[in-house]
């Protein structure tokens, strides 16, 4: 995985959404944390959100990050158009891990991007859901990943000009 070939996609982290699911405030922190490194390394972010005129926008402490907000009302967002050209991989993030975040990422598997499915940046109101999630976007070809190691892939070695910023965000 390098910052050269990635995405950051933000699915649908609404406001009216993200207080009923279990560790919420995890998973915005830990989405806030790669948010942030993408900004620093170049990573553009892109978010979805579901119905916004039922869930809300996006909650406020991410919607300063993404570029292009896709708003749909379909469980899984269309992958043409939202990934930009000469970016092939696709860290995933999100709001229900087992509904949009999953269907969104099979959809990006489908188009033959490599995605990362983010395990501690994406959640669902059960955790057996997310469990599910996880192990059914694994089958189908994701890779399970944590928010720590994008980060110290993105960066590569420790003389990375942007390493101790980017290490700050993880205390």
């Amino acid at each position: 995985m390098t910052a050269d070939a990635a995405v950051l996609l933000l699915v649908d982290l609404q406001q009216r959404l993200a207080p009923a699911i279990h560790r919420g405030d995890r998973v915005i922190d830990r989405t806030a944390r790669l948010a942030e490194a993408a900004s620093l390394l170049g990573v553009p972010v892109l978010a979805t959100e579901q119905v916004p005129d039922k869930l809300g926008p996006t909650v406020e402490r991410l919607a300063g990050y993404p570029h292009l907000v896709t708003h749909k009302s379909s469980f899984g967002a269309e992958p043409g158009g939202l990934v930009p050209p000469g970016r092939s991989e696709v860290v995933v993030t999100g709001m229900e891990a087992h509904v949009c975040v999953l269907q969104t990422t099979l959809r990006l598997l489908a188009d033959g991007h490599r995605v990362l499915f983010v395990a501690d940046a994406v959640g669902s109101r059960d955790p057996d859901d997310r469990s599910a999630a996880l192990d059914r976007a694994r089958a189908a070809g994701a890779e399970i990943v944590t928010s720590e190691m994008v980060l110290f892939e993105w960066l590569r070695d420790a003389t990375h000009p942007r390493f101790r910023e980017v290490q700050k965000l993880l205390k």
